[in-house]
């Protein structure tokens, strides 16, 4: 008996364990990369010309009085601006009286409202700027016409005894004469013509510079 077990467990061996294979790990598939196509070229956008800047349209009536004034004097004026109620018109010394009188005969201009006088040192000039309207005519209760000359201006000046000197327009406008008295003592600006060149504010014996010439110091300062 016992002979015959010994025989079955020799003849029962253990199984041999086979190793087991190891796969090495996959790669991970590589996308194949997509074939560079080249791009497609969009034409260019047309380019669109610059907006042209429109001027703006002038008022027809002021307008109106410009043209009658370039009409009759040409070269000898310049338009310096034309809007709603207002033109603005330069002209020389030696026309400025035939202006005025033209503005006052031809265009209803009844009177001069106020006048006013600019210092320009850099170009040895005065400005003196008249501002006419008209209380008869009713297409003008509204318009502003500006009539603007100029003077030579002295480094030294003498007022009434030098070369800044303008003629009056005393004899078109009876309302100018304290207006212009007020430009020559303030700037300067001796107007021939004028009835009574007196000074207006200051004193007879003023002997400064013009106070409202652009050299002019307060004294101590």
């Amino acid at each position: 008996m016992s002979s015959d077990s010994e025989k079955e467990a020799v003849e029962k061996k253990p199984e041999e364990s086979k190793p087991t294979e190891t796969k090495p790990p996959e790669k991970p598939a590589t996308a194949k990369p997509d074939e560079q196509k080249p791009a497609a070229t969009k034409p260019a956008p047309a380019k669109k010309p610059a907006p042209t800047k429109e001027e703006p349209e002038l008022p027809a009536f002021e307008k109106g009085i410009a043209d009658k004034i370039i009409e009759k004097f040409g070269e000898k004026t310049t338009i310096s601006f034309v809007k709603p109620d207002r033109v603005g018109i330069k002209v020389g010394r030696d026309d400025i009286h035939n202006v005025a009188e033209f503005a006052r005969d031809t265009l209803n201009y009844d009177h001069v409202d106020s006048v006013a006088g600019v210092d320009y040192p850099a170009d040895k000039e005065i400005e003196v700027v008249y501002h006419l309207s008209s209380y008869t005519d009713p297409t003008l209760s509204r318009q502003i016409l500006e009539l603007a000359t100029r003077a030579q201006r002295e480094e030294d000046p003498i007022p009434g005894n030098d070369a800044t000197k303008l003629p009056s327009l005393r004899d078109i406008f009876y309302s100018v004469e304290f207006h212009e008295r007020e430009v020559f003592e303030m700037l300067g600006v001796y107007f021939e013509g004028h009835p009574d060149n007196r000074r207006l504010l200051l004193p007879e014996d003023w002997a400064d510079l013009p106070p409202l010439r652009k050299d002019f110091r307060n004294k101590g300062r």
